[in-house]
């Protein structure tokens, strides 16, 4: 059987795990201006992004997901002829539409992919599976690592959708934005489902007026709150690095990765404090460390500099 993995663009890999799995992406589209960016992890688009739209539209940009149709011609396309079995895996449904718009379009793909499939001289029939991964950006990337894993593996589908079910709720991230002030500017937008950076204002606002603070966010079981906070985005940084690695070594974390993802050059994070006492734990432990560049859905929300943490087990007290 032909297993495939599915993912919105907002799932925080790297591009040579995305090729090495053979993951396809269903892109997100974001206005900027009068601009509209294509969101579907290309590298050149994206740097393009960071260095050239970010920090001037990204504050009043909109994201708008994949509609239902769009998803069933994604699929009707190219998916049932590639695979026989496809795992979609998407961003939390509390943030997004794209769980709902993919939900919908399960229907309607399983009732027409026999024409396609036939048309192409495809045998057998073909089968999807929708996942609410009820994370974002490098948690939704622990949880498609893991099932990408199981997968080589040869696991059978029924146990593998079994394990992504069981991890679900153990996934948890910590993020630390570089800019308070970015998020707040982002504020709300009406007739939008509650945004992830409108949650983050909120939390800004919790911590206090000053910008000069510096909260870790916690994001675990579909919420998100500030764990705690330091003066510098530096100390933050170290503190939630060190975190993590306190967690490995405790034998906390029970996913096979830790993923981070960074909205902006991935390079500088290796020189970050904390960092490589974090890869040594992790690699010491058998863990995979994945690091990326945030998507640029993701990076509209949190703003330029934010880094995120994510793996699955126990989050503990910062």
């Amino acid at each position: 059987m032909r297993i495939g993995i599915v993912v919105d663009s907002t799932c925080d890999l790297p591009a040579e795990f995305y090729s090495q799995h053979d993951i396809r992406v269903m892109p997100i589209s974001i206005r900027l201006g009068d601009e509209l960016l294509v969101d579907e992890r290309d590298e050149k688009a994206t740097r393009r992004f960071y260095a050239e739209q970010l920090d001037t539209k990204g504050i009043d940009s909109e994201s708008i997901p994949y509609t239902s149709e769009q998803v069933q011609a994604v699929f009707l396309d190219r998916l049932v002829l590639d695979f026989d079995l496809v795992f979609c895996i998407t961003v939390s449904s509390k943030r997004s539409q794209v769980f709902d718009n993919a939900s919908r379009a399960s229907f309607a793909i399983l009732k027409q992919y026999r024409k396609a499939r036939e048309a192409a001289e495809v045998s057998g029939p073909f089968s999807m599976r929708v996942i609410d991964s009820k994370t974002i950006f490098a948690g939704s990337g622990v949880l498609v690592a893991e099932a990408a894993r199981l997968i080589a593996q040869g696991m059978h589908p029924n146990e593998v959708r079994l394990n992504l079910d069981n991890m679900i709720p153990e996934i948890c991230g910590f993020m630390v934005p570089a800019d308070l002030g970015y998020v707040r500017a982002r504020g709300f937008k009406k007739g939008e489902r509650k945004s992830f950076s409108d949650t983050l204002r909120g939390a800004a606002l919790a911590v206090g007026s000053a910008l000069s603070l510096h909260p870790i966010i916690k994001i675990y079981r579909g919420e998100e709150d500030p764990a705690t906070v330091n003066m510098s985005y530096e100390k933050s940084v170290r503190r939630m690095l060190e975190h993590v690695t306190a967690q490995i070594k405790a034998g906390k974390v029970t996913s096979g990765s830790v993923c981070l993802s960074y909205a902006g050059d991935p390079s500088a994070v290796p020189d970050m404090a904390g960092f490589r006492e974090l890869d040594a734990v992790a690699q010491e432990a058998g863990l995979d460390l994945h690091l990326s560049t945030m998507s640029a859905t993701g990076a509209v929300n949190v703003g330029a500099g934010c880094l995120f943490v994510a793996y699955a087990g126990e989050p503990g007290e910062l």
